[in-house]
């Protein structure tokens, strides 16, 4: 019998939540001071009429050994100790949410996944293999970092033409670096997109509960694990 998956995707402004068999998602307001105590209980009251066995979380931050690293900047405090599978009374993956977003957006080979969001999210899957990275820091030009230039600070700063113009060029040197067969541009600013960059499409922030509920799935099942050790 297939395992039935609440996903979760935790956001600096919204927490959204949904189970596969109904195709609307549910939501409640996030924020910085957000701790994981009160978002379990938020998402328990949220899904109270939801009847699922295994939860999927997608949080903004490095995850290791299905704990995050440190605190989620735009969030509250407790989120590196907390006991997901105990609060929830059931088994708890938890993955970065780009990595999440990239999981439901995959579609067979090697594949870079990039969020324009208030950051950069990115990471690349390789065969099923999930390799969570963090490219939004690295130096991009004139002392700044790639998400320095395609973040939503930067899309206001600078204007939707000098940003797109910044986020091909991304794009171009990520691409380069990391041969992917293809990149799917995803997060809430992609929009923003006049002309997709080359072998680019565009993705689709609803695939964070698909990759939820993938994740729960045999070809997945190790996947959350590998990149851990």
């Amino acid at each position: 019998m297939a395992t039935k998956v609440l996903a979760i995707d935790i956001g600096g402004t919204n927490v959204k939540i949904r189970i596969a068999s109904d195709p609307q998602k549910r939501a409640f307001a996030s924020g910085p001071t957000l701790t994981p105590q009160q978002m379990l209980d938020g998402v328990k009251d949220l899904s109270k009429d939801w009847d699922y066995d295994t939860v999927s979380i997608g949080l903004p931050a490095p995850i290791v050994k299905n704990q995050p690293a440190h605190d989620p900047i735009n969030l509250g405090k407790g989120w590196t100790e907390f006991d997901y599978d105990n609060g929830f009374s059931k088994p708890v993956k938890v993955i970065n949410d780009a990595a999440m977003q990239a999981v439901g957006s995959y579609d067979g080979g090697r594949m870079l996944f990039l969020g324009l969001g208030t950051g950069l999210g990115s990471c690349l899957i390789c065969q099923h293999v999930i390799v969570p990275t963090e490219l939004a820091h690295m130096p991009f030009k004139k002392g700044g970092t790639f998400e320095d230039y395609v973040g939503k600070g930067a899309l206001k700063k600078n204007g939707r033409k000098r940003w797109e113009k910044n986020v091909h060029k991304t794009v171009e040197i990520l691409s380069a670096a990391l041969l992917p067969d293809y990149v799917v541009i995803g997060g809430g600013n992609a929009a923003n997109l006049k002309e997709m960059p080359a072998n680019c499409r565009l993705g689709d922030n609803a695939n964070a509960f698909v990759g939820g509920f993938r994740l729960w799935e045999p070809e997945w099942a190790n996947s959350v694990t590998v990149y851990d050790r």
